[in-house]
């Protein structure tokens, strides 16, 4: 039984492609088998089928290697038409390019496509995989709630409005860190959790409303321990799954470091063009942009573009205006000619030697293209990781046949809001200050970092976590450094810092974005291709045209009123 993937008529014989979710038959009907030969003359793509008939060999010159049925055929004897189909309005075809709106809006029959069945077979593959490695290493699966007070977890909460309780309303979990901490509490020392996530945030082409997470909490550990779990698991995903041996232990970068030589928190290390400092061979010019940098304490850095030392000048000027578009400066260029001789506009105001030794220093090989840029150092590094990026995306430098995993450690704690001119949590507020740094929060909240670390797949933020606070006198002090007065902590947190009066024990967790994670396993550069009734980058479902208008008796019910903007 299946769907008619494809039909052909070749006069005395009719060709008919069964397809299901596990693959693709054919079955030969033949004009002997009179009823069955008439059914098969009116049938069309998409028509789902029962067909009787004997398995049999196919000839040697007509057996297909490309499908896993493609040694043998049924030889039909009888067909049962289930349900005929209109004309898709979504070809069930890999080889088709179909615009995404409508892929969305006839989901039903999009996810026909094998590809998008095998997407969703690996979804299903990974998340039992992580089942099975985590049931071997003597976690719980809990389910928290879905209906929750209101947290700040650095996003907009999706409210749920309560009938019993008029004027009152849920909150959607932004996570489920509140309980995956009280679990902890109750003696629940491993805990994990495929859970599903919702978050109101600004709108963007590869963000989801709702999402899914590989949630978990461990007890009596510390950052190595999350850290051992996670790469263990993810070695057996990959393993199972993938038929992939990664490497563990996995690469730690502080923070400060990833900034400093890649201008980000997730740098892809599948290739390199780190940042160079290369101000010591830039001091001595009298080139107006390196002499006013230095002057003004500012930085220059380089990085090294690898096979592009004869980019035309036309490219270079492109180059050019995306870095400015990036916030930088503008940039310089240094590479070598065919016979080997310099290529800068820059030489005659820095002068051979100069050049050289810095492009030894960078260590750029004869075709290799070195991009210079000077700026403020902040900036100077978050432009040139976004031009790194484009670069790497433009060349083709990552290798999409690898996977490359490392951690970032020891983030900042706190971040200074330059708008409300606010200090907000850069992880969430009950992630533990680094045990060198809890003396600035009483100082120079700032200054101290997290015992927080992400981990990063590919350039992908694919994971996030931290110790935790587990004592309620440093848990009141870090929500009073982001403003909260005892009262406000009390009233939104009281039920959890009574709780650390209680025999808290020292805890820590993180959570991996399993939409994430299977998109890049399925080489996919949208977490809709991996997610079966996804939104589009409106959060919208072209599907069931949610979100709604409420009719009125609904509002009513629920004790609503609705004032819509003028604008509308």
């Amino acid at each position: 039984m299946g769907w008619v993937h494809r039909r052909r008529d070749l006069g005395g014989l009719i060709f008919i492609d069964l397809r299901d979710r596990y693959g693709m038959t054919q079955v030969v009907v033949n004009p002997a088998q009179a009823e069955a030969f008439e059914k098969a003359e009116r049938i069309r793509s998409e028509f789902v089928l029962a067909v009787t008939g004997t398995v049999r060999v196919r000839p040697g010159e007509t057996r297909n290697s490309n499908i896993n049925t493609g040694d043998v055929e049924v030889a039909v004897t009888e067909i049962r038409l289930l349900n005929p189909a209109k004309v898709s309005p979504v070809q069930v075809s890999d080889y088709q390019n179909v615009e995404e709106g409508l892929r969305l809006q006839h989901r039903y029959v999009d996810l026909r496509r094998p590809s998008m069945t095998q997407n969703i077979i690996l979804r299903h593959k990974i998340t039992k995989a992580v089942r099975d490695y985590m049931d071997g290493q003597n976690f719980l699966e809990v389910e928290t709630p879905t209906l929750v007070s209101s947290t700040p977890e650095g996003a907009r909460d999706y409210l749920v409005p309560s009938r019993v309780h008029p004027g009152s309303v849920y909150a959607l979990p932004q996570s489920p860190q509140i309980f995956k901490q009280l679990l902890m509490v109750s003696g629940m020392d491993r805990y994990f959790q495929i859970a599903r996530c919702y978050r109101d945030e600004d709108l963007r082409a590869d963000r989801q409303p709702e999402f899914t997470q590989i949630d978990m909490e461990m007890s009596f550990c510390g950052q190595d321990d999350v850290l051992g779990v996670v790469e263990g698991m993810l070695a057996h995903v990959f393993r199972t799954v993938m038929d992939v041996e990664i490497e563990t232990p996995f690469l730690r970068m502080p923070y400060h470091e990833a900034a400093e030589l890649y201008g980000s928190d997730k740098p892809d290390l599948r290739y390199d063009m780190r940042f160079h400092n290369v101000e010591e061979f830039l001091s001595d010019t009298e080139f107006k942009v390196f002499k006013s940098a230095l002057e003004n304490g500012q930085s220059i850095r380089a990085m090294v573009l690898p096979g592009q030392a004869l980019t035309s000048r036309k490219i270079q000027t492109e180059l050019d205006e995306t870095a400015k578009g990036h916030g930088l400066g503008g940039l310089f260029f240094v590479g070598r000619n065919e016979d080997g001789s310099l290529k800068s506009s820059i030489l005659k105001h820095v002068g051979e030697e100069k050049l050289l030794a810095l492009l030894t220093a960078v260590k750029a090989q004869d075709n290799d293209l070195v991009l210079i840029s000077a700026g403020e150092k902040k900036l100077l590094q978050a432009g040139l990781g976004k031009l790194r990026v484009d670069l790497a995306k433009k060349y083709d430098l990552a290798d999409k046949n690898k996977f490359s995993l490392h951690w970032v450690v020891d983030f900042p704690l706190f971040a200074y809001n330059e708008e409300t001119g606010a200090i907000e949590p850069e992880h969430h507020p009950f992630t533990s200050p680094h045990p060198d740094d809890v003396e600035y929060l009483d100082s120079d909240p700032l200054k101290a970092r997290a015992a927080a670390y992400d981990l990063v797949l590919n350039g992908n933020e694919a994971a996030s976590g931290s110790v935790r606070i587990f004592q309620r006198e440093l848990q009141e002090k870090v929500l009073g450094c982001i403003g909260l007065t005892l009262e406000d902590a009390r009233a939104k947190f009281g039920f959890l810092l009574d709780a650390f009066e209680y025999g808290a024990p020292p805890h820590a967790g993180i959570a991996l974005g399993l939409d994430r994670l299977v998109a890049i396993c399925a080489g996919q550069d949208s977490i809709r291709e991996v997610i079966a009734f996804p939104k589009n980058a409106s959060a919208y479902c072209p599907m069931t045209h949610a979100p709604v208008v409420p009719s009125q008796e609904q509002l009513d019910i629920l004790h609503l009123k609705v004032e819509h903007p003028a604008s509308e």
